[in-house]
């Protein structure tokens, strides 16, 4: 019986720098705020030439590891929830943009994850987070007849919700959803009533979470948010 064929694929020497800085940092060797050896260093530790320590750090670079500043060293960069997601910005968009089932499907998910946002802010909520809440719609109000501002206010609300969990991952879910869509915001949000129907859900929303109603504040959001996915389109 014959054997299958093995190849073995000779990898690039700037895949394996990549490899061995990458370990440098999640092993600790190197902290975020801690600036990259130069390459000088690099290239006698590693044994390799210059062209393969920058391709490796623009890689590191790409992969939100390390930022690089011309003419400073690259500095290793503290990784968060929200800078993971802003990685992917680029490629969610692009798959967005190339499959309008993608678009309904991105607006399903964020009808389910506010549901629960919702439920989770509605027993958490405390009278700063209401007080905040307000301002943003009174900000959001101020801003009638504005789109860029009125929709900035609107995503920051629904990001503010997120926040009363005190769990960041959910906050950059939020942030990150609401961005994408953003993309596909259109002007159908600008005609008339449109806008201030937008005001009293939110008012609505407020006014459950402020009750620390679970139950109320899901319903609201379902709600809201069942209406306006109508306003993101391709």
């Amino acid at each position: 019986m014959t054997q299958p064929i093995e190849q073995i694929v000779r990898r690039k020497l700037s895949d394996e720098v990549f490899d061995r800085l990458e370990r440098m940092i999640t092993s600790g060797e190197l902290q975020p705020g801690d600036e990259m050896p130069s390459e000088r260093v690099l290239m006698e530790r590693f044994g390799v030439g210059r062209p393969a320590i920058r391709e490796a750090m623009q890689s590191l670079a790409n992969k939100g590891l390390v930022n690089i500043s011309h003419g400073e060293r690259a500095k290793v960069l503290q990784l968060t929830a929200r800078s993971i997601f802003r990685q992917v910005d680029l490629t969610a968009k692009i798959m967005l943009s190339q499959s309008a089932d993608s678009l309904e499907h991105l607006k399903s998910a964020r009808i389910f994850f506010e549901r629960g946002m919702a439920r989770e802010a509605a027993q958490r909520t405390k009278q700063s987070d209401v007080d905040e809440l307000r301002d943003i719609i009174d900000r959001q109000r101020r801003a009638l007849g504005h789109a860029e501002e009125f929709i900035a206010a609107d995503m920051q609300f629904h990001t503010r919700i997120a926040q009363i969990s005190g769990n960041p991952i959910f906050v950059a879910v939020s942030e990150a959803m609401l961005a994408w869509l953003k993309e596909y915001h259109t002007e159908m949000l600008i005609w008339t009533g449109k806008e201030k129907l937008t005001l009293v859900e939110h008012e609505e929303i407020l006014e459950r979470l402020a009750a620390n109603d679970a139950d109320g504040a899901e319903a609201a959001v379902l709600k809201h948010l069942e209406r306006s996915r109508a306003l993101y389109t391709k």
